[in-house]
């Protein structure tokens, strides 16, 4: 009897990890008031500090450009709002790029 209640615990703790594991997102965003080259890390950061960011990438055309950034992100964490409002209150609003 104790092997089997030594083996359903085992197997209750690999179990609930799999269950409850993390959905990864990507968003990109347009980041407006970014036309500087000093900006690009700015947002960057300002991004990776929002909690269930797992990786922040910024491009920028040239120096005088806004900003792309995609973000992965875990969404059961976060959500594309929260990093809207993350970058608009460090003064560069943003908004979900669209396909041109």
């Amino acid at each position: 009897m104790k092997y089997y209640l030594a083996a359903a615990l085992a197997l209750g703790f690999v179990a609930v990890p799999l269950g409850a594991e993390a959905s990864e997102t990507i968003a990109v965003l347009d980041v407006h008031h970014a036309g500087c080259a000093l900006r690009g890390p700015i947002v960057k950061r300002t991004l990776e500090h929002v909690k269930g960011v797992k990786v922040v990438r910024v491009e920028q055309v040239n120096g005088d450009a806004d900003v792309t950034a995609m973000v992965t992100f875990d969404d059961t964490v976060t959500n594309v709002a929260a990093l809207v409002t993350a970058t608009t209150n460090a003064g560069f609003p943003a908004d979900v790029a669209t396909a041109n």
